[in-house]
């Protein structure tokens, strides 16, 4: 087994599902955890980023807002000393990840992010096969509001076929009737 194949064993899926969080409606990892999982500083990745910015569109990473910052800080109840940033962190999405194993330019770095797209990609499995089976049970629910409906409209006419057997109109003889009967 080559050096790629055990920096992927040490790391496990749940350990980077953990680790991806949804800001601005998108699958996002932060800076500082990706720096962990590549085995480098924050700092030395945040300046990888800003050297080669070209390859970085704000489609794939972005810098968070105070507000979301604080917002992903208040989830966690406690922190590990010396998290307490001076700087707003990156979120990268699933192309940022792969641009940042590019300019990172380790063994590391390129089995991490290898890693992290599978993540990535098995999340959105999980997520489309969980948006189908939602798409089938409303189509499910629809069939039985019209049951529902169907199984109401019976039970009307079966009420309805009570209230005349309970109340029978009196009905006119028929057949042979004798001379001054009605």
């Amino acid at each position: 087994m080559n050096d790629i194949e055990n920096d992927k064993m040490a790391i496990s899926e749940e350990v980077i599902m953990n680790k991806i969080s949804i800001i601005r409606n998108q699958k996002v990892m932060l800076s500082n955890d990706l720096a962990e999982l590549y085995q480098v500083e924050t700092k030395v990745l945040n300046q990888q980023v800003k050297r080669n910015i070209g390859r970085f569109p704000e489609r794939y990473v972005f810098r968070l807002t105070v507000e979301e910052h604080k917002s992903l800080r208040s989830q966690f109840v406690t922190l590990k000393r010396g998290q307490h940033t001076k700087y707003l962190p990156y979120a990268f999405t699933e192309h940022g990840v792969l641009m940042l194993s590019n300019v990172l330019k380790s063994k590391r770095a390129e089995a991490v992010s290898l890693l992290i797209v599978d993540t990535f990609v098995k999340l959105r499995e999980i997520l489309t096969d969980n948006l189908s089976v939602k798409l089938e049970i409303e189509v499910i629910k629809k069939k039985l509001e019209n049951q529902d409906k169907n199984i109401e409209l019976v039970f009307s006419y079966l009420d309805e076929l009570i209230e005349k057997q309970e109340n029978p109109q009196p009905r006119e003889q028929i057949g042979y009737k004798r001379k001054g009967e009605k």
